[in-house]
């Protein structure tokens, strides 16, 4: 294993971490299950999160794979293909993997109490405006979208390219989902708030 592996996997643990740590605090200190996905959800809506997070898990299983160097491969050979393998790609995705995990850190200080996964109707947080909330509506689906990305960059092959298209597809179909929500929820102050703050970044 060289840098870019333990790279990977330490960005793994990083963020297995701060998600665990912070939902216990959350239960501990409030009495709040962040995690709440699925509830409420019936039919195709409850297959797709089913499916989000089978594809999250097989992502990172490959991520692991690929980092221990291992012969055994999920997906069949074809789509193992090294797309770019160069030194400065891997590099570029280091970089884009930590700026991810300073803006998913930075959403969790920002977030308090407020944060869940999933929509959570009975105990919705307050709405976030201010911290790293300034300058993006969504960033830890923007720490995502650049994880999957760093991810391919460092391994370069045509499986993760195809997980990070697929991932960023699906994030912008659940923000467009939870901007309905939060409509619903909030009303005129998250109006004021999509009208100041970019979806993804505010320029």
């Amino acid at each position: 294993m060289g840098f870019f592996d333990y790279f990977q996997i330490a960005s793994l643990l990083l963020f297995l971490f701060v998600l665990v740590a912070k939902a216990l605090y959350l239960r501990s200190t409030a009495n709040i299950n962040p995690i709440v996905i699925g509830r409420g959800k019936r039919g195709l809506r409850f297959l797709f999160e089913l499916y989000a997070f089978a594809g999250l898990a097989v992502w990172v299983t490959e991520l692991v794979l690929y980092s221990l160097h291992t012969g055994f491969r999920i997906f069949p050979a074809p789509l193992h293909t090294v797309l770019i393998g160069s030194t400065i790609a891997k590099l570029a995705g280091v970089i884009t993997v930590t700026c991810g995990l300073v803006v998913f850190i930075l959403a969790f200080v920002s977030f308090g109490d407020s944060w869940r996964v999933g929509f959570d109707v009975k105990t919705p947080g307050k709405l976030v405006t201010t911290g790293i909330f300034a300058f993006t509506r969504n960033p830890i689906y923007v720490f995502v979208s650049l994880w999957f990305i760093g991810i391919f960059l460092i391994n370069g092959t045509l499986i993760f390219l195809i997980f990070a298209v697929l991932a960023i597809a699906h994030l912008h179909y659940q923000i467009r989902q939870e901007e309905k929500f939060c409509a619903e929820l909030y009303g005129q102050a998250y109006e004021d708030y999509c009208a100041r703050t970019g979806r993804y970044f505010t320029l």
